[in-house]
């Protein structure tokens, strides 16, 4: 947490990445800007083609703030056009394969079960066409 109390994100959104981009060329190039490895667990990569998005996840207390920076200071990522930047905290998720029928405060004990993420869960929009709910939560705060 920083001094306001408020989460410090940790993770980047590596953007404008090309389809045919390895996801180890990625991997390298994030221990190289931030001196972690990802064989020691410091970070993991998820590439989302479709997107021409990977999101890096630090799993210790790196400012990924700064990372960012650095990583838009790179001149391999810039050769490569690829940027960094926060992945902000989210506040909406899509929840998929619901069954038919389910109703929606299933859906809201569900996500505000500690096990399953514990959020105080304030609108639910269910998407019976697609199997489907938007699930929006409230402060984040207050879960940390």
């Amino acid at each position: 947490e920083n001094s306001e109390g408020s989460l410090l994100p940790t993770a980047v959104v590596l953007e404008n990445v090309k389809e045919a981009t390895k996801d180890c060329m990625l991997i390298m190039l994030v221990e190289n800007v931030s001196g972690l490895s990802e064989d020691d667990g410091d970070f993991s990569v998820e590439m989302i083609p479709e997107l021409r998005v990977a999101v890096v996840t630090f799993t210790g207390n790196t400012d990924a703030e700064e990372f960012a920076k650095k990583f838009n200071q790179n001149h391999r990522a810039r050769k490569q056009n690829i940027t960094a930047r926060c992945l902000e905290q989210t506040k909406s998720v899509r929840a998929e394969n619901i069954p038919p029928n389910t109703p929606s405060h299933y859906i809201t004990i569900y996500f505000e079960n500690e096990k399953y993420g514990g959020a105080q869960t304030v609108d639910v929009q269910q998407l019976p066409d697609e199997q489907a709910a938007i699930i929006t939560f409230g402060d984040q705060k207050g879960n940390a």
